[in-house]
């Protein structure tokens, strides 16, 4: 199996540094609003533009429990042209308000294009923000039609998603999400070195954003990273 390259750029010029590297999906996020933070419609269209043929993904937000909205956001991430719609569940304390959360965005984007993707994304840091666990999702995600379940650190404070699970627990996430039929991404700060775990662990998909910027996600993102980082996750693939 190989692995999906998804990078976050924030504007189209770094979609386009993205397209030119190797990225296999493109993703367009606002860090200002958070990990899962929303960028503008016009701005999803524009990178939609600029990636070409490289499918797009959009954050719709690091949500709390507001269905509605939430459904609405996703449709607007939709109609500007993602492919994926990726939704993150930061201030959900229950399985009953995830599952009432994900079905109506599946609800919202299938009933527009049943091709698009719903992407459900939990915390890998999920204790130290108080939201459900991300052990919760395969069965929720599966229950209410997602097609991605996806690990992610709410807090960006440059810690990464194994320095709070190990890879073992990534490792059962990405198969217990697969006996269900869905497919998994793990972001969350991301380093280079982490490209051999991750590797044995074999998630569908690996998200980054900080180290194609040479380590500060505030920084810009640089085509020579981009394309390194693609060349180490195809090798012996």
């Amino acid at each position: 199996m190989i692995m999906k390259l998804l990078i976050s750029p924030i504007n189209e010029e770094e979609a386009n540094i993205c397209r030119l590297g190797g990225a296999d999906i493109i993703d367009v996020k606002n860090p200002k609003e958070g990990s899962l933070g929303a960028n503008f419609p016009w701005i999803i269209s524009a990178v939609k533009k600029a990636a070409g043929n490289v499918p797009v993904s959009a954050t719709i937000g690091d949500f709390n429990y507001k269905p509605g909205t939430a459904s609405l956001a996703a449709l607007g991430a939709a109609v500007a042209g993602a492919e994926y719609i990726k939704v993150g569940l930061y201030d959900i304390h229950t399985k009953e308000q995830a599952l009432d959360m994900l079905v109506n965005i599946v609800r919202s984007v299938k009933d527009y294009d049943k091709n698009k993707k719903v992407v459900a994304s939990g915390y890998s840091d999920h204790r130290r923000i108080n939201s459900i666990s991300p052990f919760e999702l395969p069965a929720i995600g599966k229950k209410a039609g997602v097609d991605v379940v996806m690990m992610d650190t709410g807090i960006k404070d440059g810690r990464s998603t194994f320095d709070f699970l190990t890879e073992d627990q990534l490792t059962e996430f990405v198969a217990r999400s697969r006996s269900l039929g869905l497919q998994t991404a793990i972001a969350g700060t991301i380093k280079f070195e982490d490209i051999p775990a991750l590797k044995r662990i074999q998630p569908d998909i690996i998200g980054v954003r900080g180290c194609v910027c040479g380590g500060d996600r505030n920084s810009v993102i640089k085509l020579e990273l981009v394309e390194k980082l693609k060349a180490q996750i195809s090798m012996d693939q």
